[in-house]
């Protein structure tokens, strides 16, 4: 594929292509903009931006709801020399806070974004005295609906190491990093995807990712769009109130690209083995890339197991692996090869060390996917701790070098001097080793915590929990970790605690609901411990607690607090709240939903309670949306309102 200079460049030449977008927001709720009307409303809105005073180089933060709305801005900026700053929408105050402290690090910043959603921030900065963004709020915010389509902007001539865009990566709410890509390293990161992937202009591709999710954005819209391709971005609401859509679309589109990290695996298959689809035929999938978060093998394979009588190939599991410091993309496995993995036992991966292989059935076996070799213009080495280059085989960190790399954090000297080795390599935090020439991660040097495909700090969930009386930083450790047999990553809290279990009940409560209205992450265990492990200088070792936990330290602790007995517990006399509460219990793991709890308010993540209503609407259909639940927040209140509507 030809190396473009800038994304503009990029996209003019993406204008004469007969291709287009198509953007999914339900089953029946569809719009289709062709890559000239990307052009020519691209062109419209930085008429607009730059009538309302934007130059080149101003920050343009988008923080919107809607894909479509979310790329006419993305690309209006690009082509007026702007920098777009892509922001999730989130529902927890922990979201409205990171907006807050991405804007107070930005220059030059405007905010685009609808009226509903600017009226809440507006009273959520009220509320908590922040003047400084009440000010930004009031003074430099474009509302969608506020632009003007018949203006007409006037291209900024970018440069190679011009900013394209900062993206700021899933990680610190408390101290927010964005990192800087230029054109340069975009361009250079596309068309190593595109070759690597093998894809041409005749694909389709169809991702659910969000647009704010280097995956999403680069992988599956601007790599996409630089080689001409068709492509569908599928709300991700709308994924996650209706999974089996995303292979409905699949089928229907005859796509052949598709994208999703561990969990969207788990998600879609819980409703498809419960209520299974008719007339899918997924003969025409290449490739599905995996990655954003640790795969799961025995994920993979129920997949592939479960859709293979709908035509799906075992060559289409294709595990990455990547990271917003590289842009997205970092290696990559050759097509049409069988997936594969090693599996070792779980103490022999130190650095600088060989891993040990063991058997699938033993104790401390641990299966890691082979993710493939690193794709053009970067390159791969696995390093000691002291930065010696170690060889093949051996347990290292992993760090990269070449055009696709950040060479900056925006605004931060500190944060850049740190990403990087003395000879200029950057340290990714992720651990790994080569294994036939593949490369295999097997952990993370950083303490960083993997959900639903986003990256959380355990700091930051830790000050939620020490805002708790008697509770502080001294007492609580937050870390992440995949159990064995498990599929995905478990939340997990250790709370130093040493009185008697019944009185620790109440905390185990507290932490769930404080975590979970925070920053909607669902807690998988509570765990009281008499001792934290430090190091000597003071520094917490969460390595030696999930230690612990993998060997059943803590077993004993946990079956007393969650006794077998909790699923028998007597359930209400309403024949339909009885059933409801045993929806409930089965989605919630081991937390107990009484008939009159707030669903909002019991510590369980939104992707659960949309399980929930998956669940309720298969035995009862049509009778009950996830919308219902805002008016309807508790098990009374939905059976309640089910009733009137029979």
């Amino acid at each position: 594929m030809e190396l473009y200079n800038t994304l503009t460049d990029l996209l003019a030449d993406a204008r004469s292509k007969d291709r287009s977008i198509r953007f999914i927001d339900g089953e029946n709720d569809e719009s289709t903009v062709s890559f000239a009307g990307l052009w020519d409303r691209a062109v419209a809105m930085l008429g607009s931006l730059q009538a309302r005073g934007m130059r080149p180089g101003d920050e343009l933060v988008i923080f919107s709801k809607s894909n479509e709305s979310f790329v006419i801005a993305f690309w209006a900026a690009v082509l007026g020399g702007m920098v777009p700053v892509p922001v999730a929408v989130g529902i927890s105050d922990e979201h409205r806070l990171k907006l807050f402290r991405i804007l107070s690090q930005l220059q030059r910043a405007t905010l685009f974004t609808e009226a509903d959603l600017l009226a809440r921030l507006l009273e959520f900065s009220v509320n908590i005295a922040r003047d400084d963004i009440t000010r930004i709020l009031n003074t430099k915010t474009t509302l969608i609906g506020d632009v003007d389509s018949e203006a007409s902007g006037e291209i900024f001539e970018s440069t190679p190491d011009n900013i394209a865009f900062i993206q700021y990566s899933s990680g610190s709410t408390s101290d927010p990093k964005g990192v800087v890509l230029t054109h340069r390293n975009l361009c250079t990161n596309i068309r190593a995807i595109i070759d690597a992937c093998h894809w041409t202009k005749d694909d389709q591709s169809l991702s659910w990712m969000p647009l704010t999710h280097d995956m999403g954005l680069i992988g599956y819209h601007l790599s996409v769009l630089g080689v001409g391709m068709n492509h569908a971005v599928m709300d991700t609401n709308v994924f996650v109130r209706r999974p089996l859509l995303w292979m409905s679309k699949a089928s229907e589109l005859r796509a052949t690209q598709l994208c999703s990290p561990n969990f969207g695996y788990k998600h879609f298959l819980k409703l498809f083995q419960r209520k299974g689809l008719d007339n899918l035929d997924l003969s025409s999938v290449k490739l599905i890339l995996n990655g954003a978060e640790p795969i799961s093998w025995e994920l993979c394979e129920e997949f592939l197991a479960s859709l293979a009588p709908y035509g799906l190939k075992r060559t289409t599991m294709f595990p990455v692996y990547g990271l917003a410091e590289a842009t997205v993309g970092v290696s990559i496995p050759t097509p049409g090869s069988l997936y594969s993995r090693i599996t070792v036992d779980r103490h022999s991966l130190r650095v600088g060390e060989p891993f040990r292989e063991v058997s699938p059935g033993d104790d401390d076996a641990v299966s890691f996917v082979r993710v493939g070799s690193s794709i053009r213009d970067v390159s791969i080495r696995i390093a000691d701790d002291t930065n010696r280059v170690l060889d093949d085989g051996l347990v290292g960190n992993i760090q990269l070098y070449g055009d696709s790399v950040t060479e900056r954090i925006y605004g931060d000297d500190a944060a850049t001097a740190a990403l990087f080795t003395d000879d200029g390599w950057l340290q990714t935090g992720d651990c790994g080793v080569f294994v036939d020439k593949q490369l295999v991660i097997t952990g993370r040097q950083k303490d960083i915590i993997i959900v639903n495909g986003q990256n959380y700090y355990p700091h930051d969930i830790e000050e939620i929990v020490a805002r708790l009386d008697d509770l502080d930083l001294n007492k609580v450790v937050v870390a992440g970790a995949t159990p064995k047999g498990g599929q995905t990553e478990e939340l997990i809290a250790f709370i130093l605690y040493r009185q008697s279990i019944d009185g620790f009940l109440p905390i185990v409560e507290q932490v769930r609901d404080l975590i979970g209205e925070q920053t909607g992450l669902e807690v998988d265990k509570v765990i009281p411990v008499t001792k934290i492990p430090k190091t000597t200088s003071g520094k917490v070792q969460r390595a030696k607690l999930l230690q612990a936990y993998f060997d059943g330290e803590f077993d004993a602790v946990l079956s007393e607090l969650h006794p077998a007995d909790v699923a028998a517990a007597e359930t209400d006399d309403d024949p339909l709240i009885a059933e409801l509460e045993l929806i409930c219990r089965e989605f919630s793991k081991d937390r107990k939903i009484g008939p009159d709890d707030n669903l909002f308010e019991v510590g369980v993540s939104s992707l659960t309670l949309t399980e929930i209503v998956l669940a309720i609407d298969e035995k009862h259909p049509g009778k009950l949306d996830i919308s219902d639940l805002f008016d309807y927040p508790t098990v009374r209140e939905i059976a309640a309102f089910m009733k009137e509507n029979s």
